[in-house]
């Protein structure tokens, strides 16, 4: 089996939206406690719920068309998502050994996709 195009190309849109479920739960969790009733208004918290949610039923019809080994590796591309929107929407900073691991994670995809 080959992996089509379009499978790669949803699982890197759902590795965009994996990265912005866990911003918005990162977000929601200051909020966080074990009453349900709080939770009913978590608005960020429930938002990047659902939106897990969402990009998993993207990633299983992905998988149904495309090779497992081909496009798992490609969801380490939320870590570079995750990294992007931590400095741009929370402030958090990067330092040069997250970088470089940034830099591996890309590469790896590259190379796995390359070879899909």
């Amino acid at each position: 089996m080959t992996t089509p195009i379009g499978s790669i190309i949803a699982v890197l849109v759902a590795s965009v939206f994996g990265a912005l479920a866990a911003l918005l739960i990162k977000k929601g969790s200051g909020r966080f406690n074990f009453r349900i009733v709080d939770q009913l208004t978590n608005i960020p918290l429930i938002a990047g719920g659902i939106i897990y949610i969402l990009t998993t039923i993207v990633f299983i019809a992905a998988l149904k068309y495309g090779e497992l080994s081909v496009l798992y590796p490609l969801v380490a591309t939320t870590y570079i998502w995750v990294e992007v929107f931590s400095i741009k929407y929370l402030n958090e900073s990067m330092n040069n050994k997250k970088w470089i691991g940034v830099g591996l994670i890309v590469i790896g995809a590259a190379l796995i996709g390359m070879a899909g």
